[in-house]
């Protein structure tokens, strides 16, 4: 076993078991609830529940092995990240509160590097009258910045779209607020106060760039930045939210599909409580011009995506086609997939972990480790003495295979050694020596009874083997309801100690039981020498029966025994 897990373990090249936050460094993310008097309500056991698991969620799709992500108290949730390469990303884009919205677009200007904009802020407002010349992208719309690939809303189903038609110049957008617009506001909604905000938006600054300003009221026309940089980045005035982030049901990054030519693609489909709205404003939105049939994205005040909707798309589902490459795709099935909370956050601390720090506390327990093992070998030399060495010999094995499976567990299935697990591996040498013990006494007892040492083996192992396997059980079973119960890193410690107790078993009947049957052979042992721990006199053994035990069995006394 040990031979074919070694292998294993060098063949795939994992040497070295995987270090969690606590040992090799990382980063700590403490998000905390704020009363919301939106619609998701107040900050409840059940809200804290939902938004665990949907964090949970995100840092999985990152790719991020033994993240935790757990509450603190009433209103804290704390997401700890070990140190990767994905450590940085992770950070920031899970720590957002993720609050999801779609906005109509009302207005949108391309950024400059140094700041300004490409585009007017009022695009046109007469198409062009002929065809665009061959050089400009067929997509391209009145007011659509040349050369950017403004990202499409189509059907799923992969019908073809029909051209959109152009409304009358006097017809207002297809998309105007929900409440009749304020004073002073254009036939969009926009008002002079919201204008000059638009104008004077930054979106070098971080705070309107990926980290997000604070979310306007859902009801109310806003100001936001794409995430994108350089020349892909763009400024936008939204309108009211049309659909909040809980009415999609799922996402997925793709390849075309039904046979279709071209770059990654993302697939959403809505709730059927989404799809009435979807069908509904993507008709409204088709029927206007550009960039008012544009759809935002709205993550915490950033727009992720804006895709522009060609044509009322029935059903529910719908695929975001562009220049999507497949990290950028697989980022906004994310969004669309993860990002609705059910509660508003603050990031409330931020806390990295060295790599340093996180070696010294691995020096630490592994200090303490080599301790315990010594502590446990003087003891069983002293007390044993010979049978000693069959215990250290046990211990071996049962830290060989540990080694092994953890460092396999890290690549199969995530597993991360953190503090605790070490704290688990060294409560489980007490464990482990336990049963040697119980197997070592059962011996002197029926060596005590007069049997030599062969049979005696032999005799006490059903014994002892029961109350081995009784022991782990109760062990295994600690075990695995502390890992049920527990959250964070004290299911480290419960993983490691039900392991190391089911290796228990392994090294017991396969290794240190048929060792005590081929030591009962040598004379050393056999013989009852004194430092072999085995010595029939020092155990106080009844030596008339002893004796018997010895003498030849026969009535002739050059009978030889059976």
């Amino acid at each position: 076993m040990i031979v074919a897990l070694y292998a294993i373990m060098f063949s795939t090249g994992d040497k070295t078991p995987r270090l969690g936050i606590d040992l090799a460094g990382g980063t700590s993310v403490t998000l905390t609830a704020k009363a919301d008097q939106g619609r998701n309500g107040a900050v409840n056991k059940s809200n804290m529940q939902t938004a665990v698991e949907i964090i949970r969620q995100r840092v999985n799709a990152f790719g991020v092995s033994e993240a935790e992500v757990q509450t603190e108290g009433d209103r804290n949730i704390v997401i700890s990240i070990p140190k990767g390469k994905n450590e940085k990303e992770t950070a920031e884009q899970v720590g957002q509160t993720a609050k999801l919205f779609f906005r109509p677009v009302l207005e949108a200007a391309q950024i400059t590097p140094q700041g300004g904009t490409k585009l007017p802020l009022t695009p046109p407002s007469t198409p062009p009258a002929s065809a665009p010349p061959a050089s400009t992208p067929p997509a391209a719309e009145s007011g659509k910045p040349q050369g950017r690939v403004i990202p499409n809303l189509k059907d799923a189903s992969g019908a073809p779209t029909p051209p959109p038609s152009t409304p009358p110049a006097s017809t207002p957008p297809a998309t105007p607020p929900a409440s009749t617009p304020p004073a002073g506001a254009d036939a969009n909604g926009i008002t002079p106060e919201l204008r000059a905000k638009y104008e004077n938006l930054d979106c070098s600054l971080p705070e309107n760039r990926g980290l997000g300003p604070v979310p306007a009221p859902e009801d109310q026309p806003t100001v936001a930045c794409s995430r994108d940089q350089g020349d892909e980045q763009e400024k936008y005035i939204l309108g009211p939210v049309l659909i909040p982030g809980t009415d999609v049901d799922s996402s997925k990054a793709q390849l075309p599909q039904n046979g279709s030519v071209g770059g990654w693609e993302v697939e959403l489909k809505f709730t059927d409580a989404g799809t009435n709205k979807f069908t509904k404003i993507t008709g409204d939105l088709a029927a206007g011009k550009y960039p008012t049939n544009r759809f935002a994205i709205d993550l915490d005040g950033v727009v992720v995506s804006a895709p522009s909707v060609k044509s009322e798309i029935p059903g529910g589902s719908a695929v975001i086609s562009g220049n999507f490459t497949r990290s950028s795709a697989k980022d906004l099935e994310n969004v669309l997939k993860y990002g609705a909370l059910p509660l508003s956050f603050t990031k409330s601390d931020v806390t990295t972990v060295s790599a340093s720090l996180g070696g010294d506390q691995l020096r630490g327990g592994l200090i303490a480790g080599a301790i315990g093992i010594v502590l446990v070998i003087l003891y069983s030399l002293f007390y044993y003495r010979g049978l000693g060495l069959v215990s250290i010999a046990s211990l071996a094995v049962s830290a060989a295979l540990t080694y092994a499976i953890m460092c396999l567990l890290g690549r199969s299935i995530g597993f991360a050694l953190n503090l605790p697990a070490v704290c688990g591996a060294i409560a489980a040498i007490g464990i482990t020596v336990d049963s040697f013990i119980v197997y070592f006494e059962r011996i002197r007892d029926e060596i005590r009874e007069g049997r030599t040492l062969r049979p005696a083996v032999e005799k006490a192992w059903p014994r002892a083997r029961r109350t081995i396997l009784v022991s782990d059980a109760v062990s295994f079973l600690a075990a695995a309801v502390l890992y049920v119960v527990s959250v964070g890193k004290v299911q480290g410690f419960a993983f490691t100690l039900g392991l190391t107790t089911l290796l228990d078993v392994v090294v017991v009947f396969l290794f240190t039981k048929p060792l005590m049957t081929i030591l009962a052979k040598r004379k050393f042992f056999a013989d009852g020498h004194k430092w072999s721990g085995l010595d029939p006199v020092a155990l106080g053994a009844n030596q008339r029966q002893s004796y018997r035990s010895r003498r030849p069995r026969g009535r002739a006394a050059g009978v030889k025994e059976a």
